[in-house]
């Protein structure tokens, strides 16, 4: 099994656990989020993915696509400056143009305001 399936087993895995995705995303985009020029993208995808009015299949997708950002083992080490989170960026970009009509300007403002917090 390579490290890329194993890695997405485990998304999958820790997508169905959302409390502890929950506290894992924000754990994670708290150390990171200065540094991810996809930020805005991702924390909008999580209010979309957590949103109870979107369909279960997007939340599915943006699940999945969350929770494999917030994994500690990774290709290239997520410590490196942008570089190592190209593969997480790759697996967002890929489930956010898949969902992309049910990502609202509501999840969007969210987004921003969050990422105005954490980043202080």
């Amino acid at each position: 099994m390579t490290e890329h399936s194993m890695r997405l087993e485990a998304a999958e895995r820790l997508a169905e656990d959302q409390d502890s995705l929950r506290r894992r995303f924000w754990s994670k985009l708290k150390r990171v989020g200065s540094h991810l020029p996809f930020a805005e993208d991702l924390v909008a995808a999580y209010y979309c993915a957590f949103d109870r009015q979107t369909p279960r299949h997007v939340q599915v997708a943006l699940l999945g696509a969350i929770a494999y950002f917030v994994l500690p083992f990774d290709f290239v080490p997520d410590m490196l400056p942008v570089l190592g989170f190209t593969d997480d960026a790759a697996v967002l970009a890929t489930a956010i143009r898949t969902v992309a009509a049910h990502i609202t300007p509501d999840h969007r403002e969210a987004a921003r305001a969050a990422l105005k917090r954490v980043r202080g």
